[in-house]
C-alpha cells in the first residue's frame, strides 16, 4: 500500500509529528518532513526519514500530507505556501487542535487550488502517539478520508469518520472539554488519598484499575506521583490555547459547564506558578499548595 500512495509529506515535527513520523517509517512509508527547528529535523533523518529545509519542498514531492501544526498563523503560512508548490489532486491531513474558522478557511484556500484538506484532529498525547494509541477524528471529504486510512492506521489505534468537515474540531472539544475535568479529578482524588494518609502509588494503582477511573487518571497520574511533570506532553502553555477554543464552543452552543468552568482558575494558577512549560499534571502542585503543604509534603 505504501508504494501506491507514495511519499507521505509530515510537516511540523514537534512530539506528535514526530512520533506520527516515525511510526509511517515504522510501517513502511517513505516520510518526507520539514520544521522550523533543526533538531526536529535531525531526529527525522534518524529515524529513517527525509528531512527537507521548507514546506514548498513537501508539497512538491508528496501527495498526501499530514500537518502537526502550533498556531493559526503557522496553517495560515504553510497553506499559502502548499497552494503553490502541491498538484491538484494533493490530500493533506490537519491533525491540530486550532480554530475551526481557520481550519475552513485554509480548507477554502487549497480547495480553489484542487487540493483537499481534511480536519482531522487527533485524541492522545505525545506517549500515546509514539504507541500508536491515537485516536483519530476525521472530517471532510469521505473518499479522501477512505484514500488515507492506510496512513491513519499506520500511527493512530482507531479512526473515525465524523462526516462533513469541521465536525473533527467539534468533537476534539467536546474530548478536551472531559480532558481538562478528568485531570484536575485525578489531581484531587489523589491528593484526598494522600492526605487520608494512604501511599500515593497505591491509590493510583487501585483507583486507575476501577470504576473511578479515567484515561488522564492512568496517564497522568503517575506523574503526579512521581513530580515528573517537567517530562511535558502538553505545556500549561500550549493548554491555554486548548482552554479558550472550548470556552468560545461553550458560548456559541450557550452549554452549560460549571464543571469545565472550575477548572480554569487550577490551570492558571498551574500557569502562573512556575509551570508554563510543564505537564498539565502540575495541577497537582497546585491542589497541594491550595491545601496549606510546601511542594512535596505529600
Amino acid at each position: 500500500m505504501s508504494r501506491t500512495i507514495g511519499a507521505v509529506g509530515m510537516i511540523g515535527l514537534g512530539n506528535m509529528g514526530l512520533a506520527m513520523a516515525v511510526n509511517l517509517v515504522g510501517s513502511g512509508f517513505e516520510v518526507i518532513g520539514t520544521d522550523l527547528i533543526a533538531e526536529s529535523r535531525n531526529a527525522l533523518n534518524k529515524a529513517g526519514g527525509t528531512a527537507v529545509a521548507d514546506t514548498g519542498e513537501v508539497g512538491k514531492r508528496c501527495r498526501h500530507i499530514i500537518l502537526s501544526l502550533p498556531s493559526e498563523a503557522a496553517l495560515h503560512a504553510v497553506c499559502t505556501d502548499l497552494s503553490t508548490n502541491c498538484a491538484r489532486g494533493t490530500i493533506v491531513i490537519e491533525t491540530g487542535t486550532l480554530p475551526l474558522t481557520a481550519k475552513r478557511k485554509a480548507c477554502d484556500l487549497l480547495a480553489g487550488c484542487g487540493i483537499t484538506l481534511l480536519d482531522c484532529p487527533l485524541s492522545g498525547t505525545g506517549a500515546q502517539a509514539r504507541n500508536r494509541d491515537l485516536a483519530v477524528y476525521a472530517s471532510g471529504n469521505a473518499k479522501a478520508i477512505r484514500k488515507c486510512r492506510p496512513i491513519i492506521d499506520s500511527f493512530a489505534r482507531v479512526c473515525y469518520d465524523l462526516g462533513e468537515f469541521g465536525n473533527g474540531m467539534k468533537m476534539k472539544l467536546v474530548a478536551n472539554l472531559l480532558v481538562a475535568i478528568h485531570n484536575v479529578a485525578a489531581a484531587e482524588g489523589i491528593l484526598l488519598g494522600v492526605r487520608s494518609g494512604l501511599d500515593p502509588a497505591t491509590v493510583v494503582k487501585v483507583i486507575g484499575d476501577g470504576a473511578g477511573s479515567s484515561r488522564m487518571f492512568q496517564v497522568r497520574g503517575p506523574s503526579m506521583v512521581d513530580r515528573t511533570w517537567d517530562e511535558a506532553m502538553i505545556t500549561n502553555t500550549v493548554w491555554q490555547k486548548d482552554l479558550k477554543l472550548i470556552g468560545e464552543a461553550l458560548l456559541t452552543a450557550e452549554s452549560p459547564a460549571p464543571l469545565f468552568s472550575a477548572t480554569i482558575p487550577i490551570y492558571t494558577a498551574a500557569l502562573t506558578s512556575g509551570h508554563a512549560d510543564h505537564d498539565t499534571a502540575a495541577v497537582y502542585e497546585v491542589l497541594e499548595r491550595m491545601a496549606g503543604l510546601s511542594p512535596h509534603a505529600s
